[in-house]
Order: C-alpha cells, then structure tokens, then sequence
C-alpha cells in the first residue's frame, strides 16, 4: 500500500517517506537542470573519447585527437628559445662594457640576469642583494675585488676561493689559530682596526696594535688601511662590515682568517647567462 498524500499546504504530492513528522514533497527537478546534466555527462564521455584522460595498465588513452600537454608546453619553449635567441646571440658577440649601450640588448640582459640571480644568488645576498653576515651587499659601493662589470663577470665566472682553477683567492693568515701572534697582540690590533674606521677604541692599545699592523697586515690592506682590490683585500677604513665591527667579531676575523667561499657558476650557467647576471649585478647601484 502506497503511503503517497497530497500534502494539504502545498497542494503536492509526497514521497511517502517521514522522519519525525516531516513528509517529503515530491517536487520533480527542473528540466533545465536535468538538461544541463545530462549535457555535462555528453560532454565529460566526449573529452574522454578526444582527449588522454583513461589510464591503462600500460599508461593511458591518447585519444582521438591526440592532443599531450606536455608536447604542447614543449612547443612553447621551443617557441620561446627561437625569440630569445637572436638576444642571446648578441649578448654573446657584444663586449660586456658595451651591452649598456644597446636598449635592447640591456632589458633583455637585465631580465634574464634578475631571474638568475633570484634563482642562484639570492639565498645568500638575499632577493634585494642586501647581502648579510658574511654574504656581500652588491648594492653598495665596497668591492672586495672590484665593482667594474669586467670585475663582477670575473668573480661570478670563478667564484671565490672555489675548486676552479681561476678563481679568486685571497689568504689571510690565521694569526690566532696558527699561532702567529699572540692572543694581547690579536686584541691591540683590533683596537687599531677600530680605530681606523673612527670608532672608539683603546688609545694605547691601537698604538702597539699601529706598529703590529704595519709588520702584518699592511702588505694586503695598505700602510693606511684602504685594501686593495687586486688581492680582495677588504678596506678597513670605512664603516662597511662583512663579518661586524664590534671588537670580537673583528678579533674572530683576526684569529681565523675567515675565509668565505663562493661557488664558481662557469660551467653550471652558460656563458650568456653569466654575461647577464653581471650586468644585472653591476646595476644595482654599487657597480662601478
């Protein structure tokens, strides 16, 4: 026996089914609804049939038109290494100091040396190139090898103090670690480094450290303590740190040397990217 009733407020026919008092109507779905989803289930077996979707046990339906994103997205950068190619070929013949002076040639050099630099550079100089402890700030004015575009392509080519065979190397001695001076000795010098940047030190201190440095330290960064580029000696006269101007980092310096490497990127970039990269490097305001 059917339990079906029109119910008396509606005027529409139930379901016969109740929960707790509450009747289902029976209220048909609209047509336009019932269109659409059949459209939508005509339309999902048609991709099916056209396109890859069905996987298989040996790899999936290619489908009748035998379309492959991956193809697609192949051809595009096909597409893409054609237009950039004619750019590439002219940074490649164009002397590095002369690429700034052809429009063209310097956005292309610039976008792609800003989207190496975020790729391979950033995680130590940081995203602005602000640099950080022990990481250089490429945009400010102070070069431990030199800020000319023929000096930045260098370093980046070889790295610094690196596993290739040119590459930047400067040693300083480990004048604690390897006994060579005294840990008194070690301290009046740093005074004297202190000094030398205008920040307050220890006056007779800084004047037995004056006499150690000249004997010392002097061949590398100068009778007054400016560097010298050649050697990638840092100048100790301005206020720029790598590694902090309070007295213990300076003293760490002193007894260890440091020694911060960077990697050489010839050979793990090409060589226009490389090109880029130091064009990009020497704009962002401290190049020289």
């Amino acid at each position: 026996m059917s339990d079906k009733k029109i119910d008396e407020v509606t005027g529409v026919e139930t379901t016969g089914h109740e929960w707790d008092g509450i009747t289902e109507l029976n209220t048909p779905l609209p047509r336009w609804w019932l269109w659409s989803f059949y459209a939508c289930i005509v339309c999902g077996v048609a991709i099916l049939i056209l396109y890859p979707g069905v996987p298989t046990l040996t790899g999936y339906t290619k489908g009748v038109l035998g379309f492959s994103q991956r193809a697609a997205v192949e051809a595009e950068l096909k597409a893409g290494r054609e237009a950039q190619s004619k750019f590439r070929k002219a940074i490649g013949a164009t002397p590095l100091a002369a690429i700034k002076t052809k429009p063209d040639l310097l956005r292309f050099a610039m976008a792609g040396g800003r989207a190496a630099f975020g790729e391979n550079c950033a995680p130590c100089h940081g995203r602005g190139a602000q640099g950080s402890v022990g990481y250089p700030n490429l945009a400010d004015d102070n070069w431990l090898w030199g800020g000319s575009i023929a000096a930045i392509h260098q370093t980046i080519q070889y790295g610094v103090r690196w596993s290739h065979d040119e590459t930047r190397v400067s040693d300083m001695p480990k004048y604690g670690l390897e006994k060579l001076l005294e840990p008194s000795q070690i301290s009046d010098v740093a005074e004297y480094v202190m000094s030398l940047s205008g920040k307050p030190s220890d006056a007779a201190g800084a004047k037995k450290g004056k006499v150690i440095f000249a004997e010392q330290c002097s061949a590398c960064h100068g009778e007054n303590g400016k560097g010298n580029a050649d050697v990638g000696a840092p100048n100790l006269t301005d206020r720029i740190w790598l590694y902090g101007s309070d007295k213990a980092s300076i003293i760490t310096s002193i007894e260890t040397g440091r020694g911060g490497r960077m990697p050489n990127w010839a050979g793990r970039l090409d060589p226009i990217t490389v090109k880029s990269l130091a064009v990009y490097v020497h704009s962002l305001g401290g190049g020289k």
